[in-house]
């Protein structure tokens, strides 16, 4: 059974903001979602394989492969960019290192 500081403690992973009311309103509905998934594993037999589909997929997309058409493209490309170092576009940095 999931308390409310349970609730309270996976909303702040979340980064939700939640009433002491809220705690308690959900507490015990999350608390039937985790033993009703706790109750499919029981149900599930061992000649059953994990599957993540109902249906078999496959990857539909190609092979990432770098076709140069143009041999003056690099060139074009460096002329409509604002900066260039090293073979690649130089952007200002918009994250901070974080300590």
């Amino acid at each position: 059974m999931l308390t409310s500081d349970d609730v309270a403690r996976l909303a702040a992973l979340a980064r939700i903001e939640l009433s002491d009311e809220e705690l308690a309103h959900l507490a015990p509905q999350m608390s039937l979602i985790v033993d009703s998934v706790a109750g499919l594993a029981d149900a599930i037999g061992p000649d059953i394989p994990p599957t993540s589909h109902a249906v078999p997929m496959t990857n539909v997309m190609r092979d990432d492969v770098i076709e140069v058409v143009d041999p003056d493209f690099l060139a074009l490309v460096q002329a409509g960019a604002p900066s260039w170092e090293d073979g690649r576009f130089r952007v200002p940095r918009i994250l901070e290192d974080e300590a």
